[in-house]
């Protein structure tokens, strides 16, 4: 549970961190010295929760020690925030930019 914790604190942290680089971004502030170490922290806190989550995906999950019983309702909300971030955070742009599909697609409907 402590583990858990952990990582939901990690993730409220990023979410700070988001919020204020935001702020920043909006007021103005981009090229700032504040807005690019808010930048740096929440890229190395981001980091950090991705690697929790792998963690715990590998502790739930082992196939040696079945431990169902921790896929409580806190495990199974990061679980399902993890997927979120991830689908989030993906590389569309290198994804659609270099995939053969979209480019016929992208061809087939004259763009």
């Amino acid at each position: 549970m402590l583990f858990i914790n952990l990582i939901f604190a990690v993730k409220i942290i990023f979410i700070l961190l988001a919020s204020y680089g935001l702020y920043l971004k909006k007021t103005g502030k981009i090229n700032s010295t504040q807005y690019k170490n808010i930048e740096f922290y929440k890229e190395r806190i981001d980091f950090v929760f991705v690697f929790l989550m792998s963690i715990l995906l590998i502790i739930i999950f082992n196939p040696r020690m079945p431990r169902f019983d921790l896929l409580n309702k806190e495990a199974k909300l990061l679980i399902f925030l993890f997927g979120i971030v991830l689908i989030i955070t993906a590389k569309w742009k290198v994804f659609i930019e270099q995939s053969q599909l979209f480019t016929d697609l992208q061809q087939l409907l004259g763009h």
